[in-house]
């Protein structure tokens, strides 16, 4: 049962007659808890037995732990999670950028929605929308954590939607015309080609790569030579066969940090499991493209494991990638003389200005789209992860996996048609050069037998 106390103030070191209530309860622990400054002996009675009340319902939450810093719970929390390295690195440059300069000091039980809003909104001003919404949404991960170790009784932030006043919109409907004025979104097959041609048969085969079987860049640098292998699924009496490339692991490259203190530690640069269940899976190539797989694995050196790297069979680092294949391959080069330390080299003009090897990822996905791939299918070969009950009860059948590829041979033909070309290098077999003894697809009506280089 809740009791009041009195409690004297205090003047000059000395005690007064003036007093207030000190309200007084018994938490579950069996310890004391106390809470001041009640005016009436009724009015502290009264707070002790919400309390005790509050306990009995299994919805109390101790004041003191409620008062509890922002800051102090959120290394907390993130000291007790575990995912990726590249996700905490992520979260604390989210928490050391944005989140900890506003929120650092705030009691846990003082955050409300308005008050987060309205931050967030601000900082849309001065960056990126979705870094807003980025920090939002972690901001609400570590409060949906403080409500389950009992410190706050709900989450203000969760299930809400943000608001964006007109500025922030206004905002990001200049950054969308200037995006849809000047950048690539995805690329077309003849171009894809051309910049392909001009990069060469190693740098090349990884962007046509990408954008017909759709990697991930870490999963890409990922593959090895005998990532190739094979599907065999029942089909008609017989069996379906197709060239496959094993997605099972992939390349990451950050700045690691103490999951507990966010202490920047030194740059990781090596092999990481998938990120998800979903990003676990067997890309179905074409003729074509399991063609230029066979001769990119042949025109390798043995001692290089890896199907995409540098000349000295390193990974690529991304910024070095851009850098040096992308940004002159797409956004085209100038001329330069030859000098002392360098070799002339020939002016290129723009063929795909902005294009990205994550653009390359949306053409793949953009390609499905327009065959009207199945969408098991389609989710499967993007290594995406499909919401709701169909998820559970449609499965990729292989007569879809032959339209789909049947589409992407066909793409990939008319482009060639198109450029008047019979193959993509120079120097390089002919296009039409497989015979049909050596078919990649034995035994599959319905798909063509003959292969593309």
């Amino acid at each position: 049962m809740a009791y009041a106390e009195k409690v004297y103030k205090v003047r000059n070191g000395k005690q007064t007659k003036q007093y207030t209530w000190r309200a007084c309860y018994k938490k579950p622990d069996g310890s004391k808890g106390t809470e001041p400054g009640f005016e009436t002996k009724r009015l502290a009675e009264d707070y002790g037995n919400q309390q005790e009340a509050l306990m009995k319902m299994y919805r109390w939450v101790d004041p003191e732990r409620a008062q509890t810093p922002f800051g102090k719970w959120a290394r907390e929390w993130m000291a007790s999670r575990a995912p990726r390295g590249q996700t905490v690195t992520t979260r604390w440059d989210r928490l050391d950028t944005h989140i900890l300069p506003r929120w650092d000091h705030t009691p846990l039980i003082s955050i409300t929605w308005f008050d987060a809003e309205a931050w967030a909104n601000s900082v849309s001003l001065t960056h990126d929308d979705s870094t807003a919404s980025q920090c939002l949404t972690l901001m609400s991960q570590i409060m949906t954590g403080a409500v389950d170790a009992g410190r706050i009784l709900v989450n203000p932030l969760a299930g809400r939607r943000r608001s964006r006043p007109a500025a922030v919109r206004e905002r990001i409907q200049q950054k969308a015309i200037k995006r849809a004025e000047g950048e690539a979104r995805w690329a077309d097959p003849e171009r894809l080609l051309r910049v392909a041609r001009r990069l060469g048969p190693l740098d090349g085969t990884h962007l046509i790569t990408t954008a017909f079987a759709g990697p991930r860049w870490g999963e890409g640098l990922a593959l090895r030579k005998d990532s190739l292998g094979e599907r065999k699924e029942p089909h008609g009496g017989g069996f379906f066969t197709c060239p496959v490339l094993r997605v099972r692991e992939e390349v990451a490259e950050y700045q690691t940090r103490d999951p507990a203190t966010g202490k920047k530690g030194p740059m990781f640069f090596g092999l990481e499991p998938l990120k998800t269940d979903g990003s676990l899976r067997d890309v179905d190539l074409p003729p074509f493209l399991h063609f230029l797989t066979l001769a990119q694995i042949a025109r390798l050196p043995d001692k290089v494991a890896w199907l995409f790297c540098t000349r000295s069979g390193k990974w690529w680092r991304n910024s070095n990638f851009g850098r040096q294949v992308m940004r002159p391959g797409c956004d085209g080069r100038e001329a330069l003389e030859k000098s002392k330390g360098h070799r002339a080299r020939e002016a290129w003009e723009p063929i795909i200005p902005g294009l990205t090897m994550d653009l390359l990822r949306h053409t793949h996905d953009t390609y499905q789209a327009q065959l009207d791939v199945a969408e098991p299918l389609q989710f499967e070969q993007a290594g995406h992860r499909r919401a709701g009950i169909k998820a559970v009860y449609q499965h990729p059948t292989p007569d879809m996996r032959i339209h789909r590829l049947n589409g992407l041979q066909e793409i990939f033909e008319r482009a060639m048609r198109n450029l008047g070309w019979d193959r993509i290098w120079e120097g390089t077999e002919m296009i039409s050069g497989i015979s049909p003894k050596r078919s990649l697809w034995p035994g599959v009506s319905g798909l063509r037998s003959r292969s593309i280089a």
